[in-house]
């Protein structure tokens, strides 16, 4: 078969990686990175793609190329599809306000729940159209189509201008709050209860639906969300559950089945497949071993050494990492804290393992929130940054309570990106091989997620900023 291409643009960087189609062999790979902050404008994004293909030694000979994006960006374009404003990403949440008064609008959680399956928080697409109807009349006055950060990507790369050819994927758009896995619909009314008006919406594709061509006559793929491709880029099917810890902290599983929660925990998303993929996310994830490394003055391999000396429980010593407040729970003003100390948990090898401790704790209960929609979790699949830790990888099945599989590192969203251009070229799912893993077992640690829970419930707000503002994030 011939050369795809699967581009991942993420929050930090932008990757592409060229393969085989017939067998998934990497070719060649390129990269490029992103500018800081929870607003960017778009054109960075294309213009760290166009550096990450030139990396990658270019295109050309490439017959397919798909895009894996982070989730939930808002992308506002005029009626000459111009970029109305920069790009408000998935974790600016100054927009907590705004979905507190969406949901309370509509009739409470249930009455979301009812209509798209997820109850918006503060970074999902549908708050930052209210936040910009509120904050920015002007723009929202000139937003004449919204669409997401991989929508936009694909658009650009099929050399058109025209906002009907926006296009993007049953996974993405279940992230805006303004489209039902269950109905496989938009719900245009929300997206206009939010603007103040209606803006024109991509249109949805199937997981092999072309969006097009690129000016040199590669086949586009529909792109999908990047959990969705990621997932597909691990080979994940139904019993599996990825666990991601990068910038974010991500629980998702390949269902059958679509949740509805009520409690907004879990976010009920499509996969790129034509299944669902249920999903908990979380602010504070890779960054707690980060702030935690930078405390004890270690890297991470000393941060993981130390971690591993400290017994099982850390001496009951409990980490809260709230470092960020927290989207799940729903606490956008929530601070970190450090419970159960006494004079031998006192020690940064104890407070390192209760940093791996506490962050798998969260985690851990997204996995249990997933099994209540109906998800089926027997193994996990451990990926993002901070899974080549060792301390995290012995802690893990400790703390999930599962085996747990760790694939090899590799650009897995741009990987599942390329699986995706490969479906659409041919119109048949590939048969690439599931990537190489190590195995992890081990039992769980007594009491600790029952010392976790108590010191959840005990964490303080913020009260030194209003709702939402820089000093929340």
């Amino acid at each position: 078969m011939a050369l795809v291409a699967g581009v991942d643009s993420s929050t930090q960087a932008c990757k592409v990686v060229v393969v085989d189609g017939a067998d998934g062999r990497t070719v060649r790979t390129g990269r490029a990175a992103h500018p800081d902050g929870t607003e960017v404008d778009p054109e960075a994004w294309w213009s760290a793609l166009q550096e990450a293909i030139r990396a990658a030694g270019g295109l050309d000979d490439v017959a397919a190329v798909s895009v894996g994006g982070q989730q939930h960006g808002m992308v506002c374009l005029d009626e000459d599809g111009a970029v109305v404003r920069p790009a408000l990403l998935w974790n600016d949440t100054r927009s907590g306000d705004a979905a507190a008064e969406l949901v309370a609008e509509l009739g409470g959680p249930a009455a979301w729940t009812e209509a798209v399956g997820s109850v918006p928080v503060a970074s999902f697409t549908v708050t930052k159209l209210r936040w910009l109807a509120t904050h920015e009349p002007a723009a929202a006055a000139r937003t004449a189509a919204v669409c997401l950060p991989h929508d936009w990507l694909t658009w650009r790369l099929g050399g058109t201008t025209d906002l009907t050819d926006l296009a993007t994927d049953r996974s993405d758009a279940s992230g805006t709050s303004y489209w039902s896995p269950l109905e496989d619909a938009y719900r245009p009314e929300l997206a206009e209860r939010a603007l103040g008006h209606a803006p024109l919406l991509p249109r949805v594709l199937g997981p092999a639906e072309s969006a097009g061509t690129t000016p040199w006559g590669a086949v586009l793929g529909p792109g999908a969300g990047d959990n969705a491709a990621s997932a597909l880029g691990l080979r994940a099917g139904p019993g599996d559950a990825v666990v991601s810890i990068g910038t974010s902290g991500v629980a998702c599983a390949v269902s059958d089945v679509a949740a509805a929660d009520s409690t907004g925990t879990v976010a009920s998303f499509a996969d790129a497949t034509g299944r669902f993929l249920p999903l908990v996310a979380t602010l504070n994830a890779a960054q707690v071993l980060d702030s935690t490394a930078r405390l004890l003055g270690v890297d991470h391999a000393g941060l993981s050494g130390l971690a591993l000396e400290a017994p099982p429980g850390s001496g009951g010593a409990v980490l809260v990492p709230y470092f960020a407040g927290e989207r799940t729970p729903n606490r956008p003003r929530a601070t970190a804290s450090l419970h159960g100390l006494d004079a031998t948990s006192w020690s940064r090898a104890h407070l390192a393992r209760a940093a791996v401790e506490g962050l798998l704790c969260g985690l851990a209960d997204a996995l249990e929130a997933l099994e209540e929609q109906g998800a089926d979790v027997r193994r996990v699949l451990l990926t993002g940054g901070a899974a080549a830790s060792p301390a995290v990888q012995d802690v893990a099945p400790r703390v999930l309570g599962r085996t747990v599989l760790v694939p090899a590192p590799d650009e897995y969203v741009a990987r599942g990106a390329a699986y995706q251009a490969a479906w659409t070229l041919t119109g048949t799912p590939p048969d690439w091989p599931a990537p190489p893993a190590s195995t992890h077992e081990a039992p769980v640690t007594p009491g600790l997620r029952q010392r976790y829970a108590v010191a959840r419930d005990l964490v303080l707000e913020r009260v030194d900023a209003p709702h939402g503002s820089p000093v929340d994030r």
